[in-house]
């Protein structure tokens, strides 16, 4: 039983190690904004959903490890902004790694691993790791309720 239990717990993290590779960039990418089931939000150029997280301080992310296998940020050492969003709200901020974090309204900008398809919003409202998961607004703040 316990090796059952090893050899699952090692496939989840590869997974999540497989997942955070798969959304991570590491030159450019494009913040631009798209409507999804919950309002418009923020996606990065794959059209991935994006996520602030209640737990960061400021611009400093609290999402590591385990957390960032789950929640992986976004990482851009030039990111851009596109159409609807405004590039003065748009920058960078240094992780433990040294890699470069995009940040959007001083929020650090990260996926949702099990968000598989554009425009999925499946992280909307989760309490995770230590705090809640949003999207991003075009004006930087979370968006907590469905436009009616």
């Amino acid at each position: 039983m316990r090796k059952i239990k090893f050899v699952l717990a090692a496939v989840l993290v590869t997974v999540g190690v497989t997942a955070a590779a798969a959304f991570a960039s590491t030159k450019a990418s494009t913040v631009s904004l798209r409507t999804t089931n919950d309002g418009k939000a923020l996606v990065a150029a794959n059209w991935r959903t994006l996520y602030l997280f209640t737990a960061d301080k400021g611009r400093e992310s609290g999402c590591y490890g385990k957390c960032a296998s789950v929640w992986p940020p976004l990482i851009a050492a030039h990111p851009t902004v596109g159409r609807g969003l405004r590039a003065s709200m748009l920058g960078t901020t240094k992780r433990r790694d040294g890699k470069l974090q995009v940040t959007y309204g001083g929020h650090p900008l990260y996926y949702f691993a099990k968000d598989t398809n554009p425009g999925d919003t499946r992280g909307e409202g989760i309490v995770h790791f230590g705090g809640s998961w949003w999207l991003v607004s075009p004006t930087g703040t979370e968006i907590t309720a469905k436009p009616y």
